[in-house]
């Protein structure tokens, strides 16, 4: 049993399928950070999640190694439509939906003029024997504090709380 599913943080998600996709990532050299509420987990914070939200380089190599990394998990033809140039684009974000369907992966290169790939502050955690690099709580808070999304906004509370954050 992984460290996570014994807190009972991870519903509705198979804990070994992420991980296969984070030791994938990191076999390929993508340069990503772990985001949303896989990071709130991974930093401490139970919640429930159905899906991988990862910041990544948007550049032409760094993508290719993503392609590479979920072709290496899935077997997916559909992973060859994920591209550089889409993630520099006006919409930033793509939702990777495996053949299974058990869960999703929101590949982010921005969130708006907010956020970019390098202002995400991260620190790299041991998961099952995989160094991930994963927002800091400080981030993560950053991040969720000021969205209209009230599932952010009670996260934000959380990290908050938790790790006594003040309100910047």
């Amino acid at each position: 049993m992984s460290v996570l599913e014994s807190e009972g943080t991870i519903e509705a998600m198979d804990f070994d399928l992420i991980i296969s996709v984070l030791r994938a990532l990191g076999a390929k050299g993508v340069r990503y950070r772990i985001v949303g509420g896989v990071a709130l987990n991974l930093q401490g914070l139970a919640r429930a999640t159905v899906d991988l939200d990862i910041f990544v380089s948007p550049d032409d190599d760094n993508i290719a190694r993503l392609r590479a990394a979920l072709q290496s998990v899935f077997a997916d033809p559909e992973i060859d439509q994920i591209t550089a140039e889409d993630l520099r684009g006006r919409y930033p974000a793509i939702q990777y939906v495996p053949p299974s369907g058990s869960f999703h992966i929101d590949i982010l290169a921005r969130l708006g003029e907010a956020f970019t790939f390098d202002q995400i502050d991260f620190e790299e955690l041991e998961v099952e024997g995989v160094v991930v690099p994963v927002a800091t709580p400080r981030m993560l808070y950053t991040m969720k504090k000021d969205t209209v999304r009230l599932q952010d906004r009670a996260d934000a509370d959380r990290l908050r709380r938790h790790y006594h954050l003040d309100e910047d």
